[in-house]
């Protein structure tokens, strides 16, 4: 545990639980490909003990599993706290210090997964305790996801459950990094990877070959064309930082050795969408068009070569929830607003697959994700509290 006393930081106590409670939930090595089980049965018991209901809906395997506690009546809508358990590898050489041993230093609280995104986990756990002999009049739903980070691939489970309730949540939060400004969108993705097969033989009889690396070349600037066009047609959303949708190749593998012709290329590429698009139709037609100029002249020079495409994750924009009902309800508790974001989030699933409105609010800094030394500043977790404490008292007076 992290000896406070160390730090000049001022705490309150509600500040001082999050902070112990989030250098344990680092503790837990929940790298995307580990099981979570054992950070989920930690909260689960934590939750549990104050009376929560709770659910684990684990995957296939049983190795990862989703938590939610649920507090408060069943039979009106509420609200749903939402976070994912995993992060992304600590590998890099760069770290100052052991990424899963939190360390607070000048008011800050290093650690893997300390603002992506056990930080609002550990601040939902410090203000349970209250939530939970808080007498609410609805209901909040705590839930906790695996594998975020690899394509919001625990987090469909947990909106179909909640949508399948009697009484579905009409609200939800989703706690990623926002520096606790609210943000009403983010983009949709779809990940793709194709498999180019030539065939193989000595460079010096080219023509007789089916190079892979160039056919799958072209293919690239077929995905590089569509990208352009979307920066020039649109459509468009300017609360965005980039107002449009983008596609490009992010990976290319292919060859054996300068002189011979490869007969195996594989490179990936996304999509990235924004709201109000169909972004499943585009990119068929992308492949349709790939497979008709690209892989068809493969396949009449030489029979069995081509182009397989394999959809390796995909997850839904976030719609601006604004002009809902029930983002009218909780607006005034909600902060400043703080646009659009880019990255992805599970709050689209939510949208799309539990009928659940979405918006992002958390706490530290999506530019201290995914890094070296990623740390959330101690004044965003105080922060953090109070808005979820206010949440808690809005709906133990409504």
């Amino acid at each position: 545990m992290i000896d406070l006393s160390e730090t000049t930081f001022a705490f309150d106590d509600l500040t001082a639980d999050a902070a112990r409670h989030l250098a344990r939930l680092i503790s837990f090595d929940t790298v995307s490909c580990n099981s979570n089980r054992a950070l989920i049965d930690h909260m689960a018991d934590f939750f549990g003990e104050l009376g929560g209901r709770i659910t684990i809906l684990p995957d296939e395997t049983g190795a990862k599993a989703n938590l939610i506690a649920a507090f408060g009546p069943e039979d009106i809508a509420g609200i749903v706290w939402s976070g994912h358990t995993d992060v992304v590898p600590a590998d890099e050489p760069e770290w100052e210090s052991d990424p899963f041993l939190a360390e607070i230093k000048d008011d800050k609280l290093f650690g893997r997964g300390s603002c992506d995104m056990k930080g609002f986990a550990a601040c939902v756990m410090a203000v349970a305790p209250q939530l939970a002999h808080a007498g609410l009049t609805r209901p909040i739903y705590l839930c906790f996801s695996y594998d975020e980070e690899v394509g919001c691939l625990g987090a469909p489970a947990i909106a179909e459950y909640l949508g399948q309730l009697p009484v579905p949540p009409e609200f939800a939060i989703i706690g990623e990094p926002s520096m606790m400004k609210l943000i009403t969108g983010q983009k949709g993705k779809i990940a793709m990877r194709a498999h180019v097969t030539g065939t193989a033989g000595h460079s010096s009889f080219a023509p007789e070959h089916v190079n892979a690396i160039e056919f799958a070349s072209k293919a690239v600037e077929r995905i590089s064309e569509r990208g352009r066009r979307y920066e020039k047609e649109g459509p468009f959303d300017q609360d965005f930082t980039v107002s449009h949708a983008t596609m490009l190749v992010t990976m290319m593998q292919g060859g054996v050795a300068t002189n011979v012709t490869p007969d195996s290329c594989t490179l990936t590429f996304e999509l990235r969408s924004i709201s109000g698009m169909d972004p499943e139709q585009d990119m068929e037609r992308l492949l349709d068009e790939i497979t008709r100029s690209v892989a068809s002249p493969m396949q009449n020079k030489v029979l069995g070569t081509g182009i397989r495409f394999e959809r390796i994750f995909s997850y839904p924009a976030m719609s601006d929830a604004r002009e809902t009902p029930s983002f009218q309800r909780y607006a005034d508790l909600l902060p400043a607003w703080g646009g659009k974001v880019s990255y992805g989030s599970e709050g689209g699933v939510f949208e799309q697959i539990g009928g659940i409105p979405a918006v992002i609010v958390g706490p530290g800094s999506i530019d201290q994700a995914h890094k070296p030394n990623e740390f959330v500043a101690i004044e965003q977790l105080a922060t953090c509290i109070q808005f979820l404490n206010g949440v808690v008292d809005f709906l133990s007076s409504e």
